[in-house]
């Protein structure tokens, strides 16, 4: 199988630091664990702050009316993850993209829709090596790609 096309060009999508490219996987394969560690971004602090105050026991007791500042748009723009491990990011609903990971796999390069990406579902073993979640994020508990670790490049098994 061939690892496809760089649309990047080798200069986006891309850890300078590490040469690993960046990963798109469809939130769908990775869904309970992507609910339970996801975190909505708001894309202006009024947002937030408003957010915050609809979890409190106080707001049940007020008019939300009365507390509402409308900067445009109140909804989360995107769900991200950035804890000690990952990075990664979903402003659609529908993939996920990896930017940090402590594994990778080896895949083929996504198409022009995230050009220099990898789509780690199409795993290549020529492939390019592309920030990947770790067996964890399955139900399963295995990956349905290999994983290996950045720190050493050694296989991890299940």
């Amino acid at each position: 199988m061939s690892r496809g096309i760089d649309y990047g060009m080798g200069s986006i999508n891309i850890d300078k630091d590490t040469g690993i490219r960046f990963g798109v996987i469809p939130i769908m394969e990775v869904l309970q664990a992507w609910c339970d560690s996801s975190e909505p971004y708001y894309p202006c602090e009024t947002c937030e702050v408003k957010a915050d105050e609809d979890n409190t026991d106080e707001d049940k007791n007020s008019d939300p009316a009365d507390e509402f500042v409308d900067c445009g748009y109140c909804e989360p723009s995107s769900l991200y993850v950035d804890d000690n491990e990952y990075v990664a990011e979903s402003t659609d609903g529908i993939d996920i993209f990896i930017t940090k990971s402590p594994y990778y796999t080896r895949c083929q390069f996504c198409s022009p829709c995230a050009p220099g990406a990898g789509y780690v579902m199409n795993e290549c073993e020529d492939g390019v090596e592309t920030y990947c979640f770790g067996h964890e994020w399955f139900e399963e508990g295995k990956a349905p790609y290999k994983v290996y670790r950045v720190s050493d490049g050694e296989l991890v098994e299940e």
